[in-house]
């Protein structure tokens, strides 16, 4: 092992090591205010407050206000992210329920066990805040749309992609949906994205009407209705793409809530 591969993998020290905790600790009290007084509450001198420290104090790992919401959004992101993951890791071995569905219900029962939080990423944007342009809030949107890309058009070719049968595109629309970033929806070919950003929006659009109670009027039976949603949706995407195999019977039973 060189001198450098040493310095790589060495313990961090005592001084990062007592950094990150205190980090972590600020970022948990910046979370707990955002859970008990929702996202517009946030501040700077009541999370120091919560943990004896001075304003100034904080502003040693977060220089600013914005500084701690991007790093809440990002963790956010990431969580929510692992939650989707950890679902379609779960469900792989069920060759009944498409893992696009598999992927949808762990987004929403992340939504659900954490209102707050989901409301800090898709509810009223918080005032003055400016994300980074292509930071880390960008990056862990783009790792959570990869999970659904995949579980959408696993098993198509990019060709059977680029026929898919959708309203036609304008040229500047095209355009900018050829030359988005290949780190992100730019794998894909035009009609796929336009595909899979309608798909997104519907499937999101039943978690926010879910989390902000919008819904509860179904009571128990929420959870079979939006799987319901998502049968359907899976089927109506794949139905307009070439060669796509024979849509799949509903799934019998209700799913489960927890």
């Amino acid at each position: 092992m060189t001198a450098t591969d040493e310095r790589t993998t060495a313990r961090p020290s005592l001084r990062e090591r007592r950094r990150a905790a205190a980090t972590r600790e600020i970022l948990d009290a910046a979370e707990a205010q955002i859970a008990e007084q929702g996202p517009a509450a946030l501040s700077l001198r009541a999370v120091a407050r919560s943990l004896d420290m001075t304003v100034q104090a904080l502003y040693h790992y977060f220089p600013s206000r914005d500084a701690l919401v991007t790093v809440l959004v990002t963790k956010a992101y990431d969580d929510l992210a692992d939650a989707v993951g950890a679902a379609v890791e779960a469900g792989a071995d069920d060759p009944d329920l498409p893992g696009l569905v598999v992927a949808a219900e762990g987004y929403r029962r992340w939504g659900i066990a954490h209102p707050e939080r989901f409301q800090l990423l898709y509810g009223t944007p918080l005032r003055y805040y400016q994300a980074p342009v292509d930071g880390p809030t960008t990056q862990a949107v783009r790792r959570m749309s990869a999970i659904f890309e995949r579980e959408m058009f696993a098993g198509f070719t990019h060709g059977q992609l680029a026929a898919a049968d959708t309203p036609a595109l304008s040229p500047s629309l095209h355009a900018f949906l050829d030359n988005l970033p290949l780190d992100g929806l730019g794998t894909l070919p035009p009609p796929a994205t336009s595909l899979l950003l309608s798909a997104w929006g519907h499937m999101h659009g039943h978690v926010v009407l879910e989390v902000f109670g919008h819904t509860s009027f179904l009571g128990e039976h929420q959870a079979e209705v939006f799987r319901l949603a998502m049968l359907n949706l899976i089927r109506n995407v794949h139905d307009r793409i070439p060669g796509a195999p024979a849509a799949a019977p509903p799934v019998n039973g209700s799913p489960s809530d927890g």
